[in-house]
């Protein structure tokens, strides 16, 4: 097989069953799975292929069965970035038109927190719940979050490790299925995909972000789940807030309908797309009429209330977002020239807040969720000298070293440049 996979042939789907039963019970050696990873990123799959691999490594472990569920079951999955704050908003918004989520999240290494540590900053929020609770809770208010079960996609765990160590991990076939197992897995009946592009994204280039769109889209909908992508823009942090606590009252804010208009756009559009293929709109345009409609009434502000209730966590921080956790220390950074925001790095950003202790650098990291950046600026704006370029949020007196990182990524020129495109392509096909 991995002579057949060297020279260009295809797989059967009996044969890439055989490889992952026998990868993840141990059968299959290291050495031998590592040939095959490379021979695929060299040689590449087939649409059969990449399907046959990714539900290979579904049947590896859990699937979770959310048949008790009533209506179409949407789960959205971003392919990362900075300051991403969507799933805090799309939830409670999509939910709040009717549309059940269901959604199993992790814990975040690198910038900040995953979705569970964000919510985490909102006291009592927990995630350690039964499956038929987590069921009933969906039925009951179209929402909740319960942590990943511990044995969901262990063929993927394991080969996700291999190709770390084997410069195979930057193979398109390779990551869409990756990305695809976990969320067929997790029982979802239509996928949304926000797919990154740009400095902070996984993808830097539109072409390969593109085509990684293309192949995940392609997977869902070869083996019966609905999928759709949106490629967004990673060249800045999305919003304003990068941070645990931050995020949360970002999102709050967004709800409320005066959050960061890159943010608002996105969620507007992610959620047309999860309400589309949720069937509860005829179109995208009637989808994003009632996802605005919903945050004008106050419906999705009072969904988001009711989820954080309904999982233990103080609801009244939606009314009072001081009562999330608070830094010790505040201070601005200051521009030092007159001008226009020409680039803000924002993996070099995130990085930034990650050394505030907003995120993990390994998996040992303990999360200080009151820590963060809030930019107050973004590319195209105008500043003087002395205007604040971000607030910074710490728990400790001497940020020097955070201070240089972010001067060092935030670039001001003389001549006015234009903000970014924020959604580059809608890919349904």
């Amino acid at each position: 097989m991995i002579q057949k996979k060297r020279d260009g042939n295809g797989l059967k789907s009996e044969e890439i069953q055989f490889i992952i039963k026998g990868y993840t019970d141990g059968t299959i050696p290291d050495y031998q799975m590592s040939a095959l990873t490379m021979a695929i990123y060299f040689q590449g799959m087939t649409e059969q292929e990449r399907a046959d691999l990714t539900m290979a490594m579904v049947e590896s472990g859990d699937q979770i069965d959310l048949a008790k569920i009533k209506g179409i079951k949407v789960d959205k999955h971003s392919t990362g970035g900075v300051g991403d704050t969507t799933t805090l908003v799309l939830g409670p918004l999509v939910a709040s038109v009717g549309v059940p989520v269901a959604k199993m999240s992790g814990r975040g290494l690198g910038h900040t927190g995953g979705t569970i540590d964000k919510l985490e900053a909102v006291s009592g929020f927990h995630v350690e719940i039964e499956n038929e609770e987590f069921i009933q809770l969906v039925n009951q208010n179209k929402i909740a979050v319960i942590g990943q079960s511990g044995n969901l996609t262990p063929a993927d765990k394991k080969l996700y490790s291999l190709r770390d160590v084997t410069a195979t991990v930057n193979s398109i076939p390779l990551i869409a299925s990756s990305i695809m197992s976990k969320k067929i897995a997790a029982g979802a009946d239509a996928v949304v995909l926000d797919v990154k592009t740009g400095a902070g994204a996984f993808m830097k280039k539109i072409d390969d972000s593109r085509e990684l769109a293309q192949a995940m889209v392609r997977i869902g909908n070869n083996v019966g789940r609905k999928t759709m992508a949106v490629i967004s823009d990673m060249s800045q942090p999305l919003g304003f807030a990068i941070g645990n606590a931050l995020e949360v009252k970002e999102a709050i804010d967004t709800l409320k309908g005066v959050g960061p208009d890159d943010l608002t756009e996105l969620c507007l559009t992610l959620g047309s797309h999860m309400v589309f293929v949720g069937g509860k709109a005829e179109s995208l345009s009637e989808a994003r009429t009632l996802l605005e409609e919903s945050i004008k009434s106050g419906r999705a502000l009072e969904t988001f209330k009711v989820f954080l209730a309904s999982q233990g966590g103080d609801a009244s921080v939606v009314d009072d977002p001081e009562r999330l956790p608070q830094a010790k220390y505040i201070y601005e950074l200051e521009a030092k020239s007159d001008g226009y925001v020409s680039e803000i790095i924002a993996d070099e950003v995130g990085t930034a807040a990650m050394l505030l202790g907003a995120g993990r650098a390994t998996k040992e990291s303990v999360i200080d969720l009151a820590v963060g950046l809030v930019l107050k600026k973004k590319i195209g704006d105008q500043v003087k000298t002395g205007d604040s370029l971000l607030t910074i949020y710490s728990n400790f007196s001497d940020v020097t070293e955070v201070r240089n990182k972010l001067y060092n990524s935030i670039t001001i020129s003389e001549q006015k440049v234009d903000a970014p495109v924020l959604i580059h392509e809608e890919i349904t096909e």
